[in-house]
Protein backbone atom coordinates (compact mmCIF):
# COMPACT_ATOMS: atom_id res chain seq x y z
CA UNK A 1 0.00 0.00 0.00
CA UNK A 2 1.40 2.82 -0.94
CA UNK A 3 1.82 6.44 1.28
CA UNK A 4 -1.13 8.56 1.05
CA UNK A 5 1.97 11.81 2.55
CA UNK A 6 2.61 12.64 -0.98
CA UNK A 7 -0.33 13.01 -2.74
CA UNK A 8 -2.11 15.07 0.44
CA UNK A 9 1.07 17.33 0.31
CA UNK A 10 0.43 17.80 -3.55
CA UNK A 11 -3.14 19.09 -3.19
CA UNK A 12 -2.32 21.27 -0.26
CA UNK A 13 0.57 22.72 -2.12
CA UNK A 14 -2.03 23.00 -5.09
CA UNK A 15 -4.76 24.39 -3.10
CA UNK A 16 -2.12 27.31 -1.52
CA UNK A 17 -1.55 28.04 -4.98
CA UNK A 18 -4.73 28.70 -6.05
CA UNK A 19 -5.70 30.86 -2.95
CA UNK A 20 -2.90 32.90 -4.30
CA UNK A 21 -4.06 33.25 -7.57
CA UNK A 22 -7.31 34.42 -6.56
CA UNK A 23 -7.24 38.08 -5.94
CA UNK A 24 -9.57 38.30 -3.18
CA UNK A 25 -7.79 35.54 -0.88
CA UNK A 26 -4.74 38.16 -1.63
CA UNK A 27 -6.30 40.94 0.41
CA UNK A 28 -5.73 42.24 3.30
CA UNK A 29 -7.51 43.32 6.80
CA UNK A 30 -7.64 46.92 7.42
CA UNK A 31 -5.64 47.26 10.36
CA UNK A 32 -5.88 50.56 12.83
CA UNK A 33 -3.15 52.04 15.16
CA UNK A 34 -3.14 54.27 17.49
CA UNK A 35 -0.32 57.18 18.09
CA UNK A 36 0.72 59.73 19.60
CA UNK A 37 2.63 62.47 19.14
CA UNK A 38 4.44 64.71 22.22
CA UNK A 39 3.37 68.00 22.23
CA UNK A 40 5.13 70.54 19.59
CA UNK A 41 4.14 72.40 16.92
CA UNK A 42 1.52 70.29 15.09
CA UNK A 43 -1.27 69.17 16.09
CA UNK A 44 -2.99 66.84 16.45
CA UNK A 45 -1.24 65.04 19.12
CA UNK A 46 -3.35 61.88 19.20
CA UNK A 47 -4.87 60.20 16.04
CA UNK A 48 -5.49 56.86 14.13
CA UNK A 49 -4.45 55.69 11.38
CA UNK A 50 -6.19 52.71 8.85
CA UNK A 51 -4.34 50.45 6.86
CA UNK A 52 -5.18 47.32 4.47
CA UNK A 53 -7.12 46.84 1.85
CA UNK A 54 -11.61 46.92 2.18
CA UNK A 55 -11.97 43.20 1.00
CA UNK A 56 -15.08 44.36 0.05
CA UNK A 57 -14.42 46.85 -2.35
CA UNK A 58 -10.92 46.09 -3.28
CA UNK A 59 -9.92 49.35 -2.19
CA UNK A 60 -6.38 50.50 -0.81
CA UNK A 61 -6.73 52.52 2.56
CA UNK A 62 -4.15 54.72 4.09
CA UNK A 63 -5.81 57.22 6.05
CA UNK A 64 -4.79 58.69 9.78
CA UNK A 65 -7.59 60.82 11.41
CA UNK A 66 -7.48 63.03 14.26
CA UNK A 67 -9.52 65.84 16.17
CA UNK A 68 -8.01 69.13 16.50
CA UNK A 69 -8.54 72.88 16.84
CA UNK A 70 -9.11 74.67 12.98
CA UNK A 71 -6.97 77.47 14.29
CA UNK A 72 -4.22 77.15 16.84
CA UNK A 73 -4.31 80.16 18.81
CA UNK A 74 -4.78 81.02 22.89
CA UNK A 75 -8.33 81.06 22.52
CA UNK A 76 -8.39 77.56 22.61
CA UNK A 77 -7.45 78.11 26.25
CA UNK A 78 -10.66 79.97 27.06
CA UNK A 79 -13.39 77.76 25.78
CA UNK A 80 -14.88 76.28 22.98
CA UNK A 81 -12.66 77.14 19.18
CA UNK A 82 -13.75 75.41 15.79
CA UNK A 83 -12.74 72.06 15.69
CA UNK A 84 -12.26 69.62 13.00
CA UNK A 85 -11.36 65.88 12.03
CA UNK A 86 -7.71 66.35 10.63
CA UNK A 87 -6.19 64.32 7.84
CA UNK A 88 -2.66 63.98 7.07
CA UNK A 89 -2.03 63.72 3.57
CA UNK A 90 0.37 60.17 4.34
CA UNK A 91 2.50 60.52 1.83
CA UNK A 92 3.41 64.28 2.48
CA UNK A 93 3.09 63.75 6.57
CA UNK A 94 4.83 60.43 6.57
CA UNK A 95 7.70 61.99 8.68
CA UNK A 96 5.09 63.59 10.96
CA UNK A 97 3.42 59.77 11.34
CA UNK A 98 7.05 58.42 11.59
CA UNK A 99 8.26 60.76 14.40
CA UNK A 100 5.15 60.01 16.62
CA UNK A 101 4.63 57.24 18.64
CA UNK A 102 2.28 53.90 17.29
CA UNK A 103 1.39 52.11 20.20
CA UNK A 104 -0.74 49.41 19.18
CA UNK A 105 -2.61 48.14 16.00
CA UNK A 106 -4.40 45.10 15.23
CA UNK A 107 -7.06 44.15 12.42
CA UNK A 108 -10.55 45.27 11.87
CA UNK A 109 -13.78 42.87 11.14
CA UNK A 110 -15.98 44.89 8.40
CA UNK A 111 -18.28 45.74 11.17
CA UNK A 112 -15.35 47.56 12.98
CA UNK A 113 -14.40 49.06 10.54
CA UNK A 114 -17.57 50.50 9.57
CA UNK A 115 -18.38 51.53 12.94
CA UNK A 116 -15.03 53.30 13.10
CA UNK A 117 -15.78 55.22 10.35
CA UNK A 118 -19.45 56.01 11.34
CA UNK A 119 -18.29 57.21 14.74
CA UNK A 120 -15.47 59.23 12.38
CA UNK A 121 -17.87 61.16 10.92
CA UNK A 122 -19.95 61.83 13.96
CA UNK A 123 -17.50 63.75 14.85
CA UNK A 124 -17.03 65.45 11.45
CA UNK A 125 -20.64 66.51 12.08
CA UNK A 126 -20.24 68.23 15.30
CA UNK A 127 -21.83 71.53 15.79
CA UNK A 128 -19.42 74.27 15.93
CA UNK A 129 -17.51 75.20 17.97
CA UNK A 130 -16.53 71.61 18.78
CA UNK A 131 -13.49 71.67 19.93
CA UNK A 132 -12.90 71.92 23.76
CA UNK A 133 -9.21 71.44 25.20
CA UNK A 134 -10.80 70.18 28.65
CA UNK A 135 -13.66 68.32 27.05
CA UNK A 136 -13.13 67.38 23.30
CA UNK A 137 -9.52 67.34 22.08
CA UNK A 138 -7.36 65.11 20.04
CA UNK A 139 -7.31 62.51 23.13
CA UNK A 140 -11.11 62.40 23.62
CA UNK A 141 -11.00 61.37 19.81
CA UNK A 142 -8.91 58.71 20.51
CA UNK A 143 -11.03 57.32 23.28
CA UNK A 144 -13.90 57.92 21.45
CA UNK A 145 -12.51 55.68 18.31
CA UNK A 146 -11.25 53.13 20.96
CA UNK A 147 -15.02 52.67 22.90
CA UNK A 148 -16.44 52.08 18.81
CA UNK A 149 -14.26 49.04 18.50
CA UNK A 150 -14.97 47.85 22.33
CA UNK A 151 -12.40 48.84 24.30
CA UNK A 152 -12.30 50.17 27.53
CA UNK A 153 -12.02 53.53 27.29
CA UNK A 154 -12.12 55.55 30.47
CA UNK A 155 -11.60 59.38 30.46
CA UNK A 156 -9.33 60.17 33.68
CA UNK A 157 -9.28 64.05 33.60
CA UNK A 158 -5.64 63.90 34.71
CA UNK A 159 -4.71 62.63 31.04
CA UNK A 160 -7.29 64.15 28.52
CA UNK A 161 -4.28 66.75 27.72
CA UNK A 162 -1.82 64.10 27.83
CA UNK A 163 -1.55 62.52 24.26
CA UNK A 164 0.93 59.64 24.84
CA UNK A 165 -0.09 58.92 28.90
CA UNK A 166 -3.31 58.37 27.77
CA UNK A 167 -2.62 56.11 24.53
CA UNK A 168 -0.25 54.17 27.14
CA UNK A 169 -3.23 54.49 29.72
CA UNK A 170 -5.49 53.01 27.12
CA UNK A 171 -3.07 50.15 26.03
CA UNK A 172 -2.60 49.19 29.63
CA UNK A 173 -6.81 49.26 30.57
CA UNK A 174 -6.80 46.81 27.48
CA UNK A 175 -3.85 44.53 27.58
CA UNK A 176 -5.58 41.47 27.72
CA UNK A 177 -8.08 42.32 25.16
CA UNK A 178 -5.62 43.56 22.68
CA UNK A 179 -3.77 40.07 23.30
CA UNK A 180 -6.60 38.27 22.83
CA UNK A 181 -7.27 40.05 19.86
CA UNK A 182 -3.32 39.61 18.46
CA UNK A 183 -2.91 43.11 19.06
CA UNK A 184 1.18 44.43 17.97
CA UNK A 185 1.83 46.10 20.87
CA UNK A 186 4.80 48.38 19.66
CA UNK A 187 5.06 50.84 23.24
CA UNK A 188 4.78 49.04 26.25
CA UNK A 189 2.99 50.79 28.83
CA UNK A 190 4.69 51.35 32.10
CA UNK A 191 3.51 49.80 35.06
Amino acid sequence: MRSRLPALLLRAIAAAALLFLHPAAVLAAVRVSFYSHEFGANFPHAFITLEGVDDRTGHKINANYGFTATQISPAILLGAVGGEVFSREPAKEAGYIAASDRHFSFALSDAEYDALLARIEKWRGLKQPSYDLNKRNCVHFVADMAAALGMAADTPKALMKKPRSYTEHLTRTNLDWLKARGAEILRQPPK
